[in-house]
């Protein structure tokens, strides 16, 4: 056995730090080998010494290397990490990258991070606080950061291009040419049926929103375009704004054109100044019970406005005026009208539904054995098909509904229009709160689709709240320019990119190519499109929309969750009842209540000593028997103290201080008595930050027990002087009410104190 060691010489430990033995942590953290090193036998396996250059990393080896030779990756900061081998737009090969200087890239978008005055001057322009800190630890690590990777973060399209390879070519264009066959007939079927617009506009939105948002969008495979929920809500402000009878048909096509526009550009542009105030938290606020609430309502409003077309009414609707009711008064229109069915309509419709029904079930089933049964065109079959049989059984003549010419309201295509004019004030102000409801629920889904995507596939590319509402707000407001309908992400949609082959944004740039092609090229093979054709089309998206609900019931009513049933049912209901702004505005007002009583609530504790330890919980959320101090309160604060959650404070104190505990109803007599609360310690660790008022109200709670002979003490509370907290202590003046003495670093060390006084004052 080994003598001890030899003492270490202080004269030489100021200058070597290294422990006498060796940690064990960083010798299991040691990276690999470098390939080339000479140590190809072990080259999959972590050694506890690492070759780098000409020396060998051990524990003393400094972590960042002032020596700047070869090539190195500095992960996010490094310039070199944007651009991965044979790029398609200017990215370096790795032979090249090898001889390439540190700071450069090998692009056209390299040459903007050289040293140009007017360079210098965008970097001053754009620099922020976050940015300085980033700068000062790129700088720790020895290399120096550039506007251009600033530039990037937030216009995620000069990193992806960079990063482009041939070999994503074939995977985007696949994944492009399976939705437009999916989800270009139904952009006709949304706008024509829903919306109440003419055809093409629904194609718009698959021509200018899908191309922006690659542009701007934080995720790389989810692809927006026109959905259901918000189609539906623009219909409703058509045929609110529209009298029925005045105009001729065409003068009706442009009006509903430019209340769709105006429409769309009020959601983009509350989109986009949400993102641009930072506003991307909000996807949190509206729980999962009011979005599921809500969706199965459209889901149940859409199938029953589809019915009547379907069955071959919407002419006598159209007579009766129906189609301005709620879903009740349409169920009972079809109730008592049944007998004027048109019978090839619903036998067309019907047939529809049950093949495209077919085809969705038996796609789910083999899916998991023959993934490449999910890129069958069936709906785009039964589109053509559909198409086809009309043109050549005469169905139109027969009294089957088509989709008859798709052409722009005014007759040109492209047509430039810009939403915010002086003459359109009067849909503004009418579509104002409609156009919130669209904004927030596109966010919604498209912030849940961008979730469920997972990660990026691209590196340098990160999912943010904050910048999805920035392309979602700036697609729309473009799309908007030319009456395009509201575009958002949806699941299913980016699902179906994802799983077809799809890498990165060009595929939603291919979308918009082809339908730009279509517009040019296809639009009077669309004439015979049968209407109950598009009408089953959008009686499957009502199916899957409702087709979650009983799952989430069953599980609510399993854990009795009473509160998200019956946010569920208020928001069903109403929309049912009465109609769609209500049901979104009831259930977005219900859970903004619901955070405000959340937030508002105090979370305070009362604290008691766990036997035989020096631990302290809260005695209502442990089944153990929990010691009181004798003469102690000690309440634990563990969050930080603002306005909103410091309004009951003082109530929700008393009732520590008479009863114990905060689950005693106020009205029972005084149970602890006023000797137990001599000492008052409250635990502060949590109150990481206080606001103006919650500052006010601690204040003047520390003064009324200091006026009552109570004394008070803060277990730890911040050290630092220069912290916020202890600042607005200070300055407040409760560390003078409280004496300096009393702020402490734990618990234990506040009860030695109070012994310790109540020992002075007893002698």
């Amino acid at each position: 056995m080994s003598g001890p060691p030899p003492p270490l010489n202080r004269a030489d430990s100021s200058k070597d730090h290294r422990p006498l033995q060796p940690s064990t942590l960083r010798q299991s953290h040691t990276p690999p080998s470098r390939p080339g090193s000479g140590d190809s036998q072990n080259s999959d396996v972590y050694p506890s010494i690492t070759a780098i250059g000409d020396s060998f990393a051990s524990e003393s080896t400094p972590l960042i290397l002032d020596d700047q030779s070869g090539p190195r990756s500095h992960g996010t900061f490094d310039p070199q990490s944007s651009s991965p081998p044979n790029g398609l737009f200017g990215g370096s090969t790795d032979d090249e990258s090898e001889s390439q200087d540190h700071g450069s890239n090998g692009g056209f978008f390299s040459s903007l991070s050289g040293n140009d005055d007017w360079k210098r001057w965008l970097s001053r322009r754009m620099r922020t606080t976050k940015m300085g800190h980033s700068s000062e630890l790129a700088e720790q690590a020895g290399f120096r950061d550039t506007p251009f990777m600033y530039l990037a973060y937030y216009i995620p399209c000069l990193n992806w291009i960079q990063q482009y390879k041939w070999s994503y070519l074939q995977g985007d264009f696949i994944a492009a040419v399976t939705m437009a066959s999916f989800y270009l007939p139904m952009a006709l079927s949304l706008a024509s049926n829903l919306a109440h617009v003419p055809p093409i506009f629904g194609l718009y939105g698959f021509i200018f929103n899908p191309f922006v948002y690659a542009l701007l969008g934080s995720s790389p495979q989810m692809v927006i375009g026109p959905e259901a929920a918000g189609s539906l809500l623009v219909g409703t402000v058509v045929k609110s704004r529209v009298d029925s009878g005045g105009g001729d048909s065409e003068d009706n096509d442009i009006l509903h054109a430019q209340i769709c526009g105006v429409v769309g550009g009020m959601a983009g542009a509350m989109v986009l100044i949400a993102g641009l105030a930072r506003l991307g938290f909000l996807d949190s606020v509206l729980s999962r019970p009011f979005l599921r609430g809500f969706i199965s309502a459209i889901g149940f409003v859409i199938a029953v406005d589809q019915l009547i077309p379907e069955l071959g009414l919407a002419a006598l609707a159209e007579e009766e005026g129906v189609n301005h009711g709620s879903s009740v008064d349409k169920i009972g229109f079809i109730v008592k009208n049944v007998g004027e069915t048109h019978k090839l309509t619903f036998a067309v419709a019907g047939v529809s539904f049950v093949i495209i029904m077919i085809f969705r079930e038996l796609k789910r089933r083999l899916e998991k054995r023959f993934p490449g049964v999910a890129f069958f065109p069936d709906r785009f079959l039964v589109v053509v098909v559909s198409a086809i049989l009309c043109w050549h059984l005469d169905w139109e003549d027969k009294g089957v509904e088509v989709l008859g010419s798709v052409k722009a309201a005014s007759g040109g295509i492209f047509e430039f229009r810009w939403p915010f004019q002086l003459a359109h004030m009067q849909h503004i102000r009418s579509a104002m709160s409609t156009s919130f409801l669209i904004a927030l629920l596109g966010f919604f889904e498209s912030s849940v689709a961008a979730k469920s995507l997972g990660g990026s596939s691209i590196p340098g590319i990160e999912l943010s709240a904050n910048r999805e509402m920035i392309a979602l707000g700036t697609a729309n407001l473009v799309g908007s320019m030319f009456m395009a309908l509201p575009a958002f992400g949806g699941y299913g949609r980016s699902k179906v990119n994802k799983t077809t082959g799809a890498k990165t944004p060009m595929s939603s740039v291919f979308l918009s190519l082809i339908s730009v092609l279509s517009v040019l090229f296809l639009l009077p093979y669309f004439y015979f499109l049968p209407k109950p054709v598009l009408s089953s089309m959008i009686s499957v998206v009502a199916w899957s929309l409702i087709e979650e609900a009983p799952h989430d019931i069953s599980f609510f009513l399993k854990i009795r969750g009473w509160t998200e049933l019956g946010l569920m049912a208020a928001i069903f209901l109403s929309t049912i009842f009465y109609s769609l702004t209500l049901g979104m505005a009831l259930g977005v007002g219900i859970s903004l209540l619901l955070v405000i009583k959340h937030s508002t609530r105090p979370r305070i504790q009362i604290l008691g000593r766990v036997p035989g330890t020096n631990r302290y919980e809260n005695p209502e959320s442990l089944d153990s028997r929990i010691e009181f101090i004798e003469g102690c309160l000690i309440v634990k604060i563990p969050e930080p103290l603002t306005f909103a959650n410091t309004g009951e404070l003082k109530a929700r104190l008393r009732r520590l201080e008479f009863y114990g505990t905060s689950r005693a109803h106020p009205a029972l007599p005084r149970i602890r008595s006023h000797d137990s609360n001599r000492n008052i310690i409250f635990d502060i660790h949590g109150v990481t930050s206080m606001d103006g008022s919650g500052t006010q109200v601690l204040e003047e709670i520390v003064r009324e027990y200091r006026e009552r002979g109570v004394r008070v003490f803060f277990a730890r509370a911040p050290h630092h002087r220069d912290h916020p907290v202890w600042q607005l202590m200070d300055k407040s003046g409760i560390v003078d009410l409280c004496g300096e003495r009393h702020f402490v670093n734990d618990v234990d060390a506040a009860l030695r104190l109070t012994e310790y006084e109540d020992s002075v004052m007893t002698q």
